[in-house]
């Protein structure tokens, strides 16, 4: 699906489960040849992944499985190694800043490809509970029948 020069990767549904997302940055990623390779053959995995803050104010992707590269030989990359965001220090400080209070984490949401350029949406998240999980299930039930009644 390419829409606006933004060809969508990979999604984390996991995310929307978890979390109750609120604001959204797009970051750039520090990726090695075989990783970008391997993203257009759509072999990702977000719904592990995670930020993190270093103290040196960096922003680091994490538990990101980026498949191995069919055609690559030996110089290869590894599957789930952590990978640089590139962001503006002033970004960086407001989810650094974010993160300090209680029950927020900064999750990727998305990974697409914007021109020739791989990009990440990142958002900050509250963890739901269960009976919120619940909740927004019936929610999307009841969403779902009534789309169903209207179609018929």
């Amino acid at each position: 699906m390419v829409e606006n020069g933004i060809k969508v990767i990979s999604s984390n549904k996991k995310a929307f489960h978890n979390y109750e997302i609120g604001e959204k940055w797009e970051a750039g990623i520090a990726l090695k040849g075989t990783e970008v390779k391997a993203l257009r053959d759509g072999r990702v995995n977000l719904s592990d992944g995670w930020v993190n803050i270093t103290d040196d104010l960096e922003a680091v992707l994490m538990e990101i499985q980026i498949g191995h590269y069919t055609f690559g030989n030996l110089m290869n990359h590894e599957e789930r190694r952590n990978r640089k965001l590139l962001l503006h220090a002033q970004e960086i400080g407001k989810l650094a800043k974010a993160v300090k209070q209680k029950g927020l984490s900064v999750v990727p949401t998305k990974i697409y490809f914007k021109g020739s350029f791989v990009k990440v949406e990142i958002a900050i998240g509250r963890g739901k509970k269960t009976h919120d999980k619940r909740e927004s299930i019936k929610e999307k039930d009841v969403k779902r029948e009534l789309s169903r009644i209207k179609l018929s």
